[in-house]
């Protein structure tokens, strides 16, 4: 059969790009799952990172002064550097020379308003400024405290609670030995699980915190 001009011209019809559609959109959708979990694993995974070189930070400040950032290290070129969230502590290992780079402090999804560091520092009010710190934070702490305990978290919500959507029902956990764990949330009340039926701020005579318990008031939360 020979071709004519008209039949070579010949585009789809609107049934075939119907179908077309449908396909792709039906792929898309199959796909969307798979690249939302894979986003959230390589936040936690920043995250995790981050944490590590935190870590590094924090223990040259204990060396200095004693503790991890508290108010009583709140003295000389670090004075005013306290106050209610974590952004406020941690900041005082910028201030203190111990790094330039505001980008290791970003966690994303524990802070309210999600905002890139822009590692300016100038100032106090630049330094974390919201949204540049993810990490929870547990104050009055230092190296000779209970190796177990934590001292960052991400992405923490209020109470015991953390927020299961950004790391696909996990968080990321900063310890005093050094440890950065990633640990799965309960279903129920986003406490973190650490084994034994027992969560990460749980007390007692078997816990990190032992009889004394977790002071919540030590808990300062990421801005």
């Amino acid at each position: 059969m020979k071709l004519t001009k008209r039949n070579m011209t010949k585009g789809f019809t609107l049934v075939e790009l119907l179908v077309v559609i449908a396909i792709i959109a039906a792929l898309a959708a199959m796909a969307t799952p798979v690249i939302m979990k894979q986003n959230k694993k390589a936040a936690m995974t920043e995250a995790t990172s981050n944490a590590k070189q935190i870590f590094y930070l924090l223990i040259e400040f204990d060396q200095d002064y004693g503790e991890f950032p508290s108010d009583a290290t709140a003295v000389d070129d670090l004075s005013g550097y306290t106050g209610s969230t974590s952004n406020d502590y941690l900041a005082q290992l910028i201030q203190g020379g111990l790094t330039k780079s505001e980008e290791i402090f970003y966690a994303k999804g524990g802070a309210s308003t999600n905002k890139k560091p822009d590692n300016v520092i100038t100032n106090q009010t630049d330094q974390l400024a919201k949204g540049e710190c993810g990490f929870a934070y547990i104050k009055n702490q230092s190296t000779s405290d209970n190796s177990g305990r934590p001292i960052l978290m991400a992405p923490f919500d209020t109470g015991e609670a953390f927020k299961p959507d950004p790391y696909d029902g996990k968080c990321v956990v900063l310890r005093i030995d050094g440890a950065v764990k990633q640990l799965l949330l309960d279903r129920d009340d986003n406490k973190a699980k650490i084994g034994g039926g027992k969560t990460l701020l749980d007390t007692g005579t078997d816990t990190v915190w032992g009889t004394s318990g977790f002071v919540s008031a030590d808990l300062v939360p990421a801005e």
